[in-house]
C-alpha cells in the first residue's frame, strides 16, 4: 500500500444526528475512489462501515469505524461516527484525532437536537468544521429553510461554497461558487458535467461568489490587501483565505450533496484534499502539561492510542494516530502510563474489519495493532527520548446506574472480566462494585447505552444478566447526645467472657469545642474512609477498665459504624465519650470489651435522636430557554434546591442540588420532557438529612428486611 507524506494525509470525522448520511456519504466516498466496486446500504446491512451485529439489528452505527480512502493522490482517513449521543465516547475519541470535522445536516430538517449536542463537543475541541447538507434529493428537502438554521446556529461562519439548482427529486445539479462552475450530475450520479452557470442563476452567483470571496480575505491582512488592490481574489488565494479561517475557528464551509445518489461526494473530497489542513499544519498536541507534544516528521515517534476494541476471537485491537516522526513493524516503543515496552509486531490501515497490512505509517496517519499487553485507550506509545505524554482525552461522566447481576452466580466472575473488556473498549461505560451497598453498579450515558452493554453481555459473550434499581448510598449520623452502658457476660465452662462499658456519644462538627464535665485521658480522631469522622476520647479515672481494652472497645465502635442501627448504612460524624466500665480479672478479654462497646454504642445511637442522611448532587442542565418552565416543574418534583440560572447563547443553563435517589432514570425523563434537546451533568456535593417521612419508610424497610434474613 502507498505511504502518504504528511502533507498529504487528511483526517476527517463525519459527525451528525441519526439519519443525517453519515455512513452513506463513508460509503460513497470509497465508491468514488474506486476502493470499493460497489455501495453498501445501511438497508441491506452491506456497508464496510457499519459491520457490527448490533449495528445491522438496530439499522444505525453504534461504534466509531475507522475507513480510508485515496483522491487525487491525498489518502483521507475517515472516521464513521453514531448519530446518538448516548455513544459520545465513540464520537469525543474520534473528533480529538480528526484534523477536521465534517458536520452533515438533514435537508429535510436542518439544524436538529442531535446535531445541536454533538457540535458542541465539536466546538469544545475547536477543530477545522464542514457543514455538508446532504439529503438535497429528498421530496422534502429544504436548502434555504436549512441554511437559515444554519446561519442562525452558526452565524457569521457559516460560509456557503454551493446551492442546488434544483433540489427535491429531480436534483442533479450544484453551482460551486468557489470555482464558479455549474456541476450536473447523471442520472445515477457519479463523475458531474461541468457546465457554465445558467444566465437565469449569474446574478444570484455572482452575488454569493463575491460575498465567498469577502469571507476569504477577511482572514488574513495580506489576502485583504491583495483583495482591496484587486477588488478580487483568484482561486488558490480564496483557498487560502478560507483554510485560515477554518483554522481560527471563523469559516465553516457549507457543502450540498446527495450522498446516496453519489452527487456532491467527489467536489467534497475535493476540496478536503486542497483546503482542509493536515495534522502538521493543526497546532499541536498539548502534554499532559499543557506543552506543545512534538509533531514533525523528523521528531522522534509518538503515537496516542484513540479507541480499543475487543474481538472474542481476534484479541485486543488498538487504533492510534503518529503524532510525532513514524512507524515501522517490529518497532519498539514505551508506553508512558505503565513503563512498560511494546513491540508492534503488525500495522494496519482499517477499512471496516478490513485489515490492510503496512509496513510503515507516518506523523499525521491513523492505523491499528492487534494484541498489545499493556496499552489501553488514552494511553501514550512513545521513543524513549520523549518526554511527557499526550494529554489523555476527557470523556464526560456517567448519566445513568443501575446494578447489574448475573442470573447464574456461576457467571459472577466472569461478567466482572467481561465488563472490563467493555470499559476497554468504551471508557464512558464505568464498573464499579460497591462494598458498601453489596452491588456491582453500571453506569452509562443513556438508556439506550446500557441496552447496548446488556446486548453485548448476551449476544457476544453469552451471559444472561439482569438490571435492577441500585441503593442509595445513605449515611446515618445523631442530632444530640445520649448516654448508654452495656454489660457483656457469657459463662459457658472453662474461662468467660466479662466487660461493661459506659459511654456518652454526641454529633461531631469541625471545630467544636473539647467536652466538659470528663477527664480527658486521651484522644484518637479517625478519618472515615466512607467520609466524615469518629473522634474518640479515653475518659477512664481510676483504672475501671485496663488501658489494653481501649483499643478493642473502639474497634466495636467502628465495626458498628460500617452498618448503621437505622437502615444499615454507614455512619459519621460522632465522637464518643468511654468514661466507666468494669472488668473481671479472669474473664475480661479483648472481645467482651469489643461487644460491649458495640452494643452501647447501638443502645446510645438509637436514642440521640438518629438522623439518616443522602447523598445530594450537583446537577447542572443546560436547556432550551422555551423549555426552562417544564425543566423547572420536574426538578421540583424531584426535591430539587435551584441555585441559579444562567444564560449561554439560545439555552438556559438551571443550577441545582438534587438528592441522588430523585435522579434515578433522570437522563430519560429529561430527553421526553424536553425532546432531546436538553443535557444534563451531575458531580457529588455534600450529605443533607433525609425528610422525616421518607426517612420513616426506609427504616420500616430495613427492619421488614431485617426480619426476613434474622427472623
Amino acid at each position: 500500500m502507498k505511504v502518504f507524506d504528511a502533507k498529504h494525509i487528511k483526517n476527517i470525522v463525519l459527525l451528525g444526528a441519526a439519519k443525517s448520511g453519515k455512513t452513506t456519504l463513508a460509503e460513497t466516498m470509497l465508491f468514488e475512489a474506486g476502493l470499493i466496486n460497489r455501495r453498501g446500504t445501511v438497508e441491506n446491512q452491506n456497508t464496510v462501515s457499519d459491520y457490527h451485529e448490533i449495528e445491522h439489528e438496530r439499522g444505525n452505527s453504534v461504534y466509531a469505524t475507522t475507513l480510508h480512502t485515496e483522491w487525487r493522490d491525498y489518502k483521507i482517513n475517515i472516521i464513521d461516527t453514531p448519530g446518538l449521543d448516548d455513544f459520545i465516547g465513540e464520537i469525543i475519541s474520534s473528533i480529538r484525532v480528526a484534523d477536521t470535522c465534517v458536520l452533515l445536516i438533514n435537508a429535510q430538517h436542518g439544524i436538529e437536537v442531535g446535531t445541536e449536542l454533538i457540535w458542541n463537543y465539536a466546538d469544545r475541541y475547536q477543530k477545522p468544521v464542514i457543514l455538508a447538507i446532504n439529503q438535497i434529493d429528498h421530496h422534502k428537502s429544504n436548502f434555504d429553510l436549512t441554511l437559515e438554521s444554519m446561519r442562525k446556529r452558526f452565524g457569521s461562519a457559516a460560509t456557503l461554497m454551493q446551492y442546488p439548482v434544483n433540489q427535491g427529486e429531480g436534483f442533479d445539479s450544484i453551482i460551486d461558487l468557489l470555482k464558479m462552475t455549474m456541476y450536473k450530475f447523471p442520472v445515477d450520479g457519479g463523475k458531474p458535467e461541468k457546465l457554465p452557470i445558467p444566465d437565469d442563476q449569474k446574478e444570484k452567483a455572482n452575488a454569493l461568489h463575491n460575498e465567498l470571496v469577502e469571507k476569504a480575505a477577511e482572514n488574513d491582512e495580506s489576502l485583504m490587501e491583495l483583495y482591496f488592490d484587486k477588488g478580487s481574489l483568484d482561486e488558490d488565494e480564496m483557498r487560502q483565505g478560507l483554510k485560515i479561517g477554518m483554522m481560527n475557528h471563523e469559516v465553516f464551509p457549507i457543502f450540498c450533496l446527495s450522498a446516496k445518489r453519489n452527487m456532491g461526494s467527489g467536489r467534497l473530497m475535493g476540496f478536503i484534499d486542497n483546503v482542509a489542513p493536515s495534522s502538521i499544519e493543526m497546532k499541536p498536541e498539548p502534554s499532559e502539561k499543557g506543552e506543545p507534544m512534538p509533531h514533525g516528521a523528523n521528531d522522534p515517534t509518538t503515537l496516542f492510542v484513540f479507541k480499543t476494541l475487543v474481538e472474542p476471537n481476534l484479541g485486543k485491537m488498538s487504533f492510534f494516530k503518529v503524532i510525532s516522526g513514524s512507524i515501522e513493524v517490529g518497532n519498539d516503543l514505551v508506553n508512558h502510563q505503565t513503563d512498560q515496552t511494546e513491540r508492534l509486531n503488525q500495522l494496519f490501515i482499517m477499512d471496516g474489519k478490513n485489515r490492510n497490512p503496512v509496513d510503515k505509517l507516518v506523523v499525521g496517519d491513523i492505523g491499528a495493532t492487534l494484541k498489545l499487553k499493556n496499552t489501553e485507550t488514552n494511553h501514550t506509545l512513545k521513543d524513549k527520548s520523549v518526554s511527557g505524554a499526550v494529554r489523555p482525552i476527557q470523556f464526560p461522566g456517567a448519566r445513568i446506574r443501575t446494578a447489574i447481576i448475573a442470573r447464574n452466580k456461576q457467571d459472577d466472575e466472569k461478567l466482572g472480566e467481561v465488563l472490563k473488556k467493555i470499559h476497554q473498549e468504551d471508557p464512558t461505560v464505568v464498573i464499579d462494585y460497591s462494598r458498601e451497598l453489596k452491588q456491582l453498579i453500571l453506569s452509562c450515558q443513556g438508556e439506550l447505552h446500557l441496552a447496548m452493554v446488556k446486548w453485548a453481555l448476551e449476544h457476544t459473550y453469552g451471559l444472561d444478566v439482569d438490571f435492577v434499581t441500585p441503593k442509595i448510598p445513605y449515611r446515618e449520623t445523631i442530632q444530640k447526645g445520649a448516654d448508654a452502658s452495656y454489660r457483656h457476660k457469657k459463662q459457658s465452662g472453662g474461662a468467660g467472657q466479662f466487660g461493661e462499658v459506659y459511654l456518652k456519644i454526641e454529633p461531631y462538627y469541625e471545630g467544636m469545642e473539647e467536652p466538659t464535665g470528663f477527664n480527658v485521658r486521651n484522644k484518637e480522631e479517625t478519618e472515615l474512609p466512607w467520609g466524615g469522622k469518629l473522634v474518640f476520647y479515653n475518659c477512664i479515672v481510676g483504672g475501671v477498665i485496663d488501658l489494653r481494652f481501649l483499643p478493642s472497645i473502639r474497634k466495636g465502635i467502628l465495626e458498628k459504624m460500617e452498618e448503621g442501627p437505622l437502615t444499615g448504612s454507614y455512619v459519621r460524624d460522632v465522637r464518643v465519650m468511654v468514661y466507666d466500665g468494669k472488668m473481671h480479672p479472669v474473664d475480661s478479654n479483648d472481645i467482651s470489651f469489643k461487644i460491649a462497646g458495640m452494643m452501647a454504642f447501638k443502645q446510645a445511637f438509637t436514642n440521640a435522636d438518629p438522623q439518616l442522611l443522602e447523598p445530594i448532587y450537583d446537577l447542572e442542565v443546560v436547556v432550551p430557554e422555551e423549555l426552562m418552565g417544564e425543566v423547572m416543574t420536574d426538578l421540583q418534583g424531584r426535591r430539587s434546591i435551584i441555585q441559579g440560572m444562567e444564560a449561554k447563547g439560545a439555552y438556559q443553563i438551571i443550577k441545582a442540588k438534587t438528592p441522588l435517589a430523585e435522579l434515578d432514570r433522570y437522563t430519560t425523563t429529561l430527553r421526553s420532557i424536553t425532546q432531546g434537546r436538553a443535557n444534563f451533568s451531575t458531580s457529588f456535593a455534600d450529605y443533607a438529612p433525609v425528610p422525616y417521612d421518607i426517612q420513616q419508610q426506609l427504616m420500616a424497610g430495613y427492619n421488614e428486611q431485617y426480619e426476613e434474613v434474622h427472623g
